[in-house]
């Protein structure tokens, strides 16, 4: 067998997320990729992710691998898969790898944005499944939700932050860094969150307590002690999966899904 690398781009809208679904629980990315490759392999294969997306949420660089038999090692696996493709997903690289990388847990990290909507009013009708839509809040306090998002930064326990339908063997996470990114819209405004991995839906947690702080519901203070007490119940309401796109998945030194992928989202507006 052959293992082949793929970088993976969708628009979950219609999708039940990444992972495959009982039958009849709705289609899943995985459950896409792993049709074409049946139909190209001769037989069923199993598709490997790098991590879970929920249902809703985008990615422009999701990274999974795949063993695929020899005598079908040589096939122009991104042009033959996006052939067979649905219009949702897209494979936008593929490439050989030695047999020990493994799409999950060879990561060294990801990379997830958040894109809020902040024009108060109305709101472009080709953006609105991309965004969350907070117009009603504006003006978000900027300097409240920079200030909480530095607490986020470093080793913390995020159980406050991880939703119910996972179990793992800890909540501790690194995050590398919660950051604003420069506007390149007025109306938008978009969050970086950098982390060795994250929790289920801890992303849109952290995001819902941003707009929280933002909208003066809570205080950055407060969130310190929802961390540090760890109870889900204290914490702000979780973030519509809408607005959150899996931009990179990082590899020791391969940077390249951070380096090509790091700006693009689906559905961005294109000058």
């Amino acid at each position: 067998m052959t293992r082949v690398r793929l970088t993976v781009a969708y628009d979950g809208r219609q999708f039940a997320g990444w992972q495959l679904q009982a039958p009849g629980m709705g289609r899943t990315v995985q459950g896409c990729l792993e049709e074409a490759l049946a139909r190209l392999c001769g037989g069923a294969v199993r598709v490997h992710g790098a991590g879970r997306t929920d249902a809703g949420v985008h990615a422009v660089a999701q990274v999974a691998h795949v063993d695929v038999p020899e005598a079908r090692a040589g096939l122009p696996w991104q042009r033959a898969l996006n052939a067979l493709l649905p219009d949702d997903v897209s494979v936008v690289d593929a490439s050989v790898v030695p047999p020990d990388f493994h799409a999950r847990f060879s990561a060294s990290g990801k990379i997830y944005q958040y894109t809020l909507w902040t024009r108060p009013g109305s709101i472009l009708p080709w953006r609105r499944p991309y965004v969350w839509d907070v117009g009603r809040f504006s003006p978000l306090d900027v300097a409240a939700m920079d200030a909480c998002a530095a607490l986020f930064a470093g080793y913390h326990d995020f159980a406050a932050f991880q939703n119910a339908g996972s179990s793992v063997k800890t909540t501790t996470r690194l995050v590398h860094g919660v950051s604003r990114l420069p506007r390149t819209n007025p109306d938008e405004m978009v969050w970086r969150f950098h982390a060795e991995g994250f929790l289920k839906q801890m992303v849109r947690n952290l995001m819902g307590a941003l707009v929280a702080v933002g909208s003066g519901k809570v205080s950055p203070e407060d969130i310190r002690s929802v961390l540090t007490l760890g109870q889900r119940r204290l914490a702000p309401r979780t973030a519509p999966a809408g607005g959150l796109c899996l931009i990179a998945v990082e590899y020791g030194n391969d940077g390249r899904e951070h380096k090509r992928h790091l700006l693009r989202q689906p559905g961005a507006d294109q000058d």
